[in-house]
């Protein structure tokens, strides 16, 4: 290390005080200042409608309920369900999937005669597949995964035929029958069941990729939603394609609007926009059609993949049309809606448990659950691996370009544990502690060059991000004064054009090592004003 760097750690670490800051609120009072919120009032919204990482939506209506739900990848309890009733407040309200069965890609939430299914695409040691789970009550209980045995197949887009049959559509143009419980596959998987729409050959797209077949009926016609073009790299990559057909058995015939939705130029306030799902509106007048789909906000692609709403108008032939634009600028709010609670605030006392809903393991292993538990004396978390990389943390996904949070730290054992930023295990940034020494990450990995004698087993610990730029503080006398780390680190870079992983840069609470960690009064605050 540089003289002046070690002389800057060395006075930073000597007590040189950061500027006074303001208390944090309690948690308790679970508010949701500051942060992000599509419903502006006055029959306005801007996007996204869930910020943060909420890529691949599927979409289910439920007479005058919304229910929703999002690609979970390597983080359990996963497949949160969301609702709301007006298409713009959104709650998570329960975690389907409780069993890890591998990464969990796109999905698709459907109801048939009265139950609920949700068929899950993941990405195992041995390939890909497709599972499904059922409830009687979509709030649960949620039965346990059956494996549909499709080697190969990702993206399932279930549809009821016109011959009363079930099939799933899934990647590459291909489909499958399933029997009538929907809880088997009934048949061969066949190929060509329909002919992904080609883009012109010039075009600056990822890759063909023809993926997420979404299916509906309307006016006597099937309709196929699907993407192509790739879900990143290039922000003009991802597209929302529509073909429709008589038939589920085709021949189906290519939108001539295609793509009804695209990235047309970096400039643009979101990129690479596809992976819809159609759904109507909660008026229920035959104009009123919405879609969802995903896409990057511009310069804050560490956000991952966000859920974005998009009016939809039919043409007099029986063809979709967005009417959205770049969504560059406020929209004509959904209409007829019962108002939905607003938010989903991320403050936690910890004096309840809100795994899923709100915290979510990375990659945990089959007995994570007893690593943690709940109360009033706030979240206790036993120590796992040797570092933040090996260590399964508590992640949760916020949508906020700026913000900032605060954590009651307290030690026990011979461990270390801390407050982070973790993509994956090659991508984070954090600041630990144990018993005797402040431990740094960053860039993916602990710094022992920066390692430092700090006896402490009780610390409260402050992390600003302000696009992109993070800084670190913490305190040993309950925020009466707060020592600034010395090293402010830039993230831009966390994200899945780096990595790959199609996740975002996630608040992380980690236990490495011997012993326990006890986390209290969790304090998130957005500062987008």
């Amino acid at each position: 290390m540089s003289v002046s760097r070690r002389h800057a750690l060395q006075l930073a670490l000597a007590g040189a005080s950061a500027p006074a800051l303001a208390a944090p609120p309690r948690a308790a009072g679970r508010g949701v200042e500051g942060q992000r919120r599509a419903d502006q009032g006055g029959g306005r919204y801007v996007n996204p409608i869930v910020p943060g990482d909420h890529a691949d939506p599927t979409i289910l209506k439920d007479g005058a309920d919304y229910w929703m739900t999002f690609s979970s990848f390597q983080s359990y309890p996963g497949a949160v369900l969301w609702h709301s009733t007006d298409l713009l407040n959104w709650t998570p309200v329960t975690a389907a999937l409780q069993q890890n069965i591998g990464t969990v890609w796109a999905m698709d939430l459907v109801k048939h005669a009265g139950r609920y299914y949700l068929y899950i695409p993941v990405l195992r040691d041995q390939g890909t597949g497709v599972y499904v789970i059922h409830a009687d009550d979509i709030r649960g209980p949620w039965s346990a995964p059956v494996d549909l045995r499709m080697p190969g197949c990702i993206d399932p887009g279930h549809v009821v035929g016109e011959d009363g049959r079930r099939y799933l559509f899934v990647n590459g143009g291909r489909r499958v029958r399933l029997t009538d419980d929907g809880l088997a596959t009934d048949g061969p998987l066949q190929a060509g069941a329909w002919r992904p729409w080609q883009y012109p050959k010039d075009w600056v797209v990822e890759m063909f990729a023809p993926e997420g077949p979404k299916l509906l009926q309307r006016g006597g016609w099937f309709y196929l939603v699907s993407a192509v073009g790739g879900t990143a790299g290039p922000p003009t990559s991802h597209m929302v394609t529509v073909a429709r057909s008589r038939s589920v058995h085709g021949p189906w015939e290519d939108c001539p609007n295609n793509p009804i939705v695209r990235t047309a130029s970096v400039d643009e306030p979101w990129w690479s926009r596809g992976h819809a799902s159609f759904v109507e509106g909660p008026s229920g007048a035959p104009d009123d059609w919405w879609m969802v789909y995903h896409g990057y906000e511009n310069g804050f692609r560490t956000l991952g993949r966000q859920t974005l709403l998009e009016p939809l108008t039919w043409t007099k032939d029986g063809w979709p049309r967005a009417t959205g634009g770049t969504l560059a600028r406020a929209l004509p709010a959904p209409r007829g809606g019962k108002p939905s609670p607003a938010g989903a605030p991320l403050s936690d006392d910890f004096s309840r448990p809100r795994l899923g809903v709100q915290w979510s393991f990375h990659a945990p292993g089959p007995d994570e659950l007893s690593r943690l538990r709940w109360g009033a004396e706030g979240l206790a978390m036993r120590g796992k691996g040797k570092s933040l990389a090996d260590c399964s943390p508590l992640v949760c996904i916020n949508g906020d370009r700026r913000y900032e949070c605060w954590v009651d730290l307290e030690i026990t054992g011979d461990g270390h544990a801390g407050l982070a930023l973790f993509y994956d295990e090659r991508g984070h940034a954090g600041i630990g502690f144990s018993p005797t020494q402040l431990l740094t990450y960053g860039y993916g990995q602990e710094h022992g060059w920066m390692r430092e004698p700090l006896a402490t087993r009780r610390v409260r610990i402050h992390l600003v991000n302000r696009d992109h730029v993070v800084t670190w503080r913490y305190s040993r006398d309950d925020g009466a004064t707060w020592v600034q780390h010395p090293w402010q680190m830039e993230v831009s870079g966390f994200h899945h054009n780096v990595f790959g992983g199609f996740v975002s840069l996630r608040i992380a609470l980690f236990s490495a090592g011997a012993g326990e960690a006890r986390f209290r009064n969790f304090v998130y605050r957005g500062l987008n004003a």
